[in-house]
């Protein structure tokens, strides 16, 4: 009776029915800030996997531009600091007029005074000196405008670099949710792997089971589907091959059923893969034997175990005699080795005779967003995928030529690795270049199936995390290509697969042979367009200039006074310099003195450009030992004539 009345009192009663039977408390905005909280979903939305993939890449795209955005607002910054150099420059010159300006004036008076000429003096002939200071104090002004509207100008960069700062935090916070939809568990392929297990194991009389450990983790849905075949082939190959029947168990003392384990982990920006069995092992003399009769090693060849097991990657290989459609059905192991490259990734082997096979498969987290080594060979940019390196290492020169008289290995962490030019890989008729031998040598370190490079490069740029683009059918076909990305300022680079472009370079070489020339013993000069160093403190003076000498095919480096044009060299040395004369902190005549006073900079030509026209100055430069004396503005032609009369006389 209580309920019933209680009931009638409140109005209207579907409320509380809905109450009773939902069991929703009475705070519903707390309670779904809880689940929220505790990462439920209330609703699921299916889309296409199609779909995903667009929104990925279309994120990666706005990655880029905010890239390219942010490259642009660095150079608005440098631009910035060229405008407030200007002004500074102007506020001097016009100081400086102004100061003549009096000079002259009080000198007029004082010959007028002198004259006696005072009284019959029109006053309205000194109106001519009142006008230029009129002018000279205009100009002062507008410096002084300029100068506001560059901190104007500041003010509205700062502002900007910190919305780029905010829209980049919004982006990482996209691109990881957006990720994050893409990931699936690596159990779902589990019964998938389990059912394998079983079907071959009746096939071939073996008790098998498959233990998995660490399985909840989540894999790129991508990088999981093209994962499972190889899988199920390494799986087959474990059963067949490696696990033997239960009689030879019994023998070798182990338990009746065989143990396949895959274990699963995250390691840093890696998702790692071991699949292990305690089977027979790999028959490494076997695989010896047949890389002899391939021709794949010489006989008296000093390998390791697990340098020889290497060998079953090799395309072809197989140790079986008879094929089966089991495990190997005629496809060796290099079909699984492809796959984990064509993802990003390596693959290594570990076998222990009578005590079982151990894979450990290294896979990138995603494959839209990767973190990759930039570097510079032969003037251009490279990316090379941080997965399919060992790391990088730095030596002189000088040793690296020592290395090369003495058979052309060096040995880093307890491991012989082969030098080659990365240069002459791309393209045999490059070869490495040796100008400075007191300068460390960036080398590369990785290995391709059981051999181990290391290659120079010219140069290490640094690590970039890089959107991957597919370079389509076109050049599919080309050996070393493991696609392309953008970099933020729009230029296209190119993603080197070593390992690829290593097994297609040595296909039919054995080892690296110092018999007749090797690729880093031959030196030549490599055809580079010819660099000129523009200095001069004018921003106008080096963009025409360098916007002419790039048209000719010039490689040009700029620097605004001398100081900066020192540096630069250290970094290259110039076939030609251009050089002006009245620059901060250090003139061109300073300049020219230090330049003839180094060993290694005396031989660059020096073509003196300069609105100093007198003979003083002229007599000046020509003493300090410059080649070519011009005068501002100068012609083209002249200038394009006089550096190909220089580097003509220098070649």
């Amino acid at each position: 009776m209580k309920q019933q009345s209680v009931s009638e009192d409140i109005q209207p009663p579907a409320p509380l029915k809905l109450k009773a039977e939902s069991s929703v408390p009475q705070e519903p905005q707390e309670s779904a800030q809880s689940l929220s909280m505790k990462g439920e979903i209330k609703e699921v939305v299916r889309i296409g996997a199609e779909v995903l993939d667009t929104l990925v890449n279309l994120s990666g795209e706005n990655i880029i531009f905010r890239g390219r955005i942010e490259e642009q607002v660095s150079e608005f910054n440098q631009f910035l600091d060229e405008m407030d150099a200007t002004v500074v420059r102007l506020q001097e010159q016009v100081r400086r007029l102004g100061t003549e300006t009096e000079a002259q004036i009080d000198y007029r008076r004082e010959q007028i005074e002198a004259s006696g000429e005072a009284d019959s003096f029109d006053p309205l002939e000194m109106d001519r000196y009142s006008h230029l200071q009129q002018l000279t104090g205009s100009l002062m002004e507008s410096a002084s405008d300029l100068h506001d509207l560059k901190e104007t100008l500041n003010e509205r960069l700062i502002g900007t670099e910190t919305l780029l700062l905010h829209q980049s935090r919004i982006n990482t916070d996209l691109q990881e949710g957006l990720m994050k939809t893409r990931m699936v568990p690596f159990a779902r392929i589990v019964p998938r792997l389990r059912r394998i297990v079983r079907q071959v194991g009746l096939e071939l009389g073996k008790k098998v089971e498959l233990r998995m450990d660490n399985i909840h983790g989540e894999m790129d849905r991508s990088v999981l589907d093209r994962m499972v075949a190889p899988l199920e082939h390494m799986i087959r190959n474990a059963v067949d091959h490696g696990i033997e029947s239960e009689q030879q168990r019994k023998e070798a003392g182990k338990p009746e059923t065989g143990s396949i384990a895959i274990t699963t982990y995250r390691q840093g920006g890696d998702i790692v893969i071991h699949l292990a069995d305690d089977g027979r092992g790999l028959d490494v003399e076997r695989i010896r034997q047949i890389a002899l009769e391939k021709e794949l090693i010489s006989e008296d060849a000093a390998l390791s175990e697990h340098e020889i097991a290497q060998f079953i990657f090799h395309p072809g290989f197989s140790t079986s005699d008879a094929v089966s459609q089991i495990s190997g059905r005629g496809v060796g192991m290099d079909v699984v080795n492809s796959e984990v490259r064509q993802c990003g990734g390596s693959v290594d082997i570990e076998t222990s005779a009578g005590r079982g096979t151990q894979f450990t498969i290294v896979l990138p987290f995603t494959l839209s967003v990767n973190r990759a080594l930039m570097i510079n060979v032969t003037g251009d940019h490279y990316a090379l995928s941080l997965n399919s390196i060992d790391g990088v290492h730095f030596m002189s020169s000088s040793a690296v030529e020592e290395a090369m008289q003495s058979g052309g290995v060096i040995s880093y962490a307890g491991s012989q690795y082969e030098l080659c030019y990365l240069g002459t890989l791309l393209n045999p008729e490059i070869s490495r270049r040796s100008d400075n031998l007191n300068a460390d040598a960036a080398l590369v370190l990785f290995h391709s199936d059981n051999r181990r490079f290391a290659v120079q490069v010219d140069e290490i740029v640094g690590t970039k995390e890089i959107v991957v683009k597919t370079l389509g059918p076109q050049f599919s076909g080309v050996p070393g290509l493991g696609g392309a990305t953008i970099l933020s300022d729009g230029q296209v680079v190119v993603i080197i697969d070593l390992n690829e472009l290593a097994r297609v370079a040595f296909a039919d070489v054995p080892r690296i042979s110092q018999a007749d020339k090797s690729p880093i013993q031959a030196i030549s000069s490599i055809d580079l367009a010819p660099s000129i160093l523009v200095v001069d403190d004018s921003v106008t003076v080096r963009k025409v200039t360098s916007r002419i000498l790039r048209r000719q095919g010039y490689r040009v480096l700029t620097a605004k006074d001398g100081i900066e044009a020192l540096k630069s060299m250290q970094e290259e040395i110039p076939a030609v310099m251009l050089l002006d004369i009245e620059m901060p902190r250090m003139d061109g005549f300073e300049v020219a003195t230090r330049v003839r006073a180094s060993q290694d900079l005396k031989h660059i030509p020096i073509v003196m450009i300069t609105s100093r026209t007198g003979d003083k100055h002229r007599q000046r430069a020509m003493e300090l030992g410059v080649d070519q004396y011009m005068g501002k503005p100068y012609q083209e032609e002249q200038l394009l004539e006089t550096l190909n009369q220089l580097l003509t006389v220098e070649n």
